[in-house]
């Protein structure tokens, strides 16, 4: 039996609600680069009746290939009828706040940028407790909700693109293929170069290598 991914939308629906955001985040994991939260708001007649044709095969961003990804991005963000936003926290802020504040932020302020604001939040994973509006954790949701799924493409597709950007600036560290994750390329590069300007400096091993950066911490 087919999974229906408007299931919790459709939940929240029933309680009078008539606004539901999904939200979700990109580049938790790198060692480099910036972490990137989408929520969006799709049209309510498609949850109603169901996702339009040319989305069929809508996922958790990492479950579809670049070539997928991109076509969703554009098809989701040039459709007037969804609403979306995105917020980008830099590496300084992850090293300042943790990539786990750092994410938190993101979330709450791609919510706040959606016009009109969403009256109920689906979030991939647990609770969240900053968010002050009711909100249904669910995990996995990025594959188990459209608008989560909708959320998680935006933030990895707008990610890749900023870390192709910084691929430019700083071409010795493979940053338009690996997109910072610590791939064996990646800490090759590492250990011949040390860390550029957008490493996150909190992030083992990266942290381990400038001990001074800490010492006072």
């Amino acid at each position: 039996m087919a999974l229906d991914r408007f299931k919790f939308e459709r939940a929240v629906l029933k309680l009078g609600v008539s606004r539901v955001a999904g939200t979700d985040e990109a580049g938790r994991g790198p060692l480099a680069g910036p972490v990137v939260a989408a929520a969006v708001q799709l049209p309510l007649h498609w949850i109603q009746e169901g996702l339009p044709r040319k989305l069929r095969g809508l996922n958790d961003s990492k479950q579809l290939d670049k070539d997928e990804r991109e076509k969703f991005f554009k098809i989701l963000t040039e459709d007037s009828s969804v609403c979306y936003a995105y917020s980008v926290i830099s590496p300084e802020v992850i090293d300042m706040i943790n990539i786990l504040q750092a994410s938190l932020r993101a979330m709450n302020e791609s919510l706040a940028q959606l016009a009109p604001g969403p009256e109920h939040t689906l979030v991939d994973g647990p609770h969240i407790s900053t968010i002050k509006h009711p909100q249904t954790p669910i995990i996995d949701g990025d594959a188990r909700s459209y608008s989560i799924a909708a959320a998680s493409v935006i933030a990895k597709v707008i990610r890749d693109r900023i870390m192709v950007e910084y691929h430019a600036q700083f071409p010795d560290y493979g940053f338009d293929e690996h997109k910072g994750y610590s791939t064996p390329r990646h800490l090759a590069a590492l250990q011949r170069h040390g860390p550029c300007a957008i490493h996150r400096r909190s992030f083992a091993p990266i942290r381990a290598r400038d001990p001074e950066l800490f010492s006072q911490t």
